[in-house]
Order: structure tokens, then sequence, then C-alpha cells
């Protein structure tokens, strides 16, 4: 892989650079200090500040600053790359036509720019997803609990897609929630408004899944009792699956009448 590295650039000597670094096609990142722009379906602006460009061959534009994972400026793949030296600064503008954006980033000082030709093709191959966990449940259905049935996943709901839809050994509905890492109450709030919906749509009423005023991801986060247990056998059953859970997503899904099965995305060699 050839990777093209300059240090303190002349304005003029990254201009060179990201120019043949867009006739290559390469994957390019600008370190310097720099003003951004953007104008489009609203403006902003951000005032003078050592930041990281990064500009992709399929036309991403992300400007990075020193917090977070989230760029703080972006244009999305498709967009087209310029360079120009303009007033003394070494001015990028990544523009795009429908609908009509651009973002403008003037370095007055390039620290760092590098260029590379990045290979590997998109194919990702994840280990230990949500899909690794629903295929386990799938090809043993009794990691859930002796009995149980999936009859669908991704069941729409007035809640959004069910993870897991099932019966269990009784006959009874069975709404099954993956997550992957240890979770806390806002995944049993998650768990209640499928409930809640399933239990809509069966025309069932009441039921151990709680009131409705405590389905919301910020009752969940409080420490209320708001969402305790509305009485009786529950009509329709919620089963959390996750590696863990926090001490108070404990507390809410025994509130609840849910259950808490213990599994990881993949089995342990």
């Amino acid at each position: 892989m050839t990777v093209t590295s300059v240090h303190d650039p002349s304005h003029r000597e990254a201009l060179w650079e990201l120019e043949d670094a867009f006739e290559r096609g390469d994957l390019i990142s600008v370190f310097g200090r720099c003003t951004v722009s953007y104008e489009g379906r609203a403006a902003s602006d951000l005032g003078a500040g050592d930041r990281l460009l990064v500009l992709k061959p399929d036309g991403a534009a992300l400007v990075h600053t020193d917090e977070g994972r989230q760029p703080v400026n972006w244009q999305p793949p498709g967009s087209e790359h310029r360079a120009a030296v303009r007033e003394g600064r070494l001015r990028v503008v990544s523009t795009r036509t429908s609908p009509a954006e651009t973002l403008t980033v003037r370095f007055s000082d390039v620290h760092q720019l590098s260029a590379m030709a990045v290979t590997g093709g998109r194919d990702l191959t994840l280990h230990g997803s949500e899909e690794d966990l629903r295929t386990r449940i799938l090809e043993r259905p009794e990691l859930v609990e002796p009995g149980f049935e999936p009859r669908e996943t991704e069941r729409p709901s007035s809640a959004g897609p069910m993870d897991v839809f099932g019966v269990d050994a009784d006959g009874t509905p069975v709404v099954v929630e993956l997550k992957r890492r240890r979770v806390g109450p806002d995944a049993v709030g998650q768990l209640a408004r499928y409930v809640r919906a399933l239990r809509e749509e069966l025309g069932a009423e009441g039921g151990g899944g709680g009131s409705d005023a405590g389905d919301s991801d910020e009752s969940d986060s409080r420490d209320s009792d708001s969402d305790a247990d509305g009485g009786g056998a529950p009509t329709v059953r919620g089963v959390l699956v996750a590696p863990s859970v926090t001490d108070r997503a404990a507390e809410r899904l025994a509130d609840r009448g849910f259950d808490h099965v213990a599994l990881d995305p993949t089995p342990e060699e």
C-alpha cells in the first residue's frame, strides 16, 4: 500500500498533495488549525481550532475534534472534494447538489497531511453481534427455557420490530429482546413496550407486564415504582436475553414479572 505523509507543509505543497490524492482516489487526512463553515439546509460556523479533516474517496467528509466519536461537521458519500489556496489559507471544500450543501474548511496551518489507498472491500464479519445471539436461540430454543418455541423474528408491532416472538411450553406468547452486552433499565423499558404492544394487538388487557405509565425509557431510568406489576398472570411474557444486567435493571425485570436469561452472543470455546 502506498502512503504519502507530509509534516508542516506549505499551503501550496499541501494543495499539490491533495490534488494528486484526489486523482488517485485516496483516503486523505489533514490535521491543522482551521475554521469550518457549513451552508445548506441550515448554516453553522466553527471558530479557529486544531481539528482533523478526513476525506474519503466515496465523497464523505468528516471533521473531528478531540471529543466524542461523532464528527462535528460532515458531508455524506456522493459529495465532491476540491481544494485551493485563497487569501493565505488552504481551503478544502466538499459540496453536494441534492440537497445543495457546502462544507468549507480553511486551514491557516497544516501540521500533517496523509493520503493512502485503502483496500480490502466492504464486507464486515461481526463476532458477538445480536444476530449471533438470535442464531443461537433459533438453533437451540431451550437456551431461553425448556419448551420455548420461536415463531417469528423481527415481528412488526406498534412499538417496532420484536427480536424474537414465540410461545412457551404452555402456549403463552413470549417476546424475547436480545442484547449482546450488559444492559440497564432502558432495555427493560424497550421490552415492556413490545409486550404492551403485543398485548394490545392480541386484545389482552392488564397482565403482569406493568402499567403503561412506566413504559418510557425516561421513566425506566428513574427510581420509581410506577411500572410495578399490575397484578394477575401476564397474558404476554417478556424475556430479556443479555450477558448480564445492572442491579436496577434486575429490579425492573422483577417488578414487571419479566425474566432474564444470561446468554453470550457466541458460545465460549
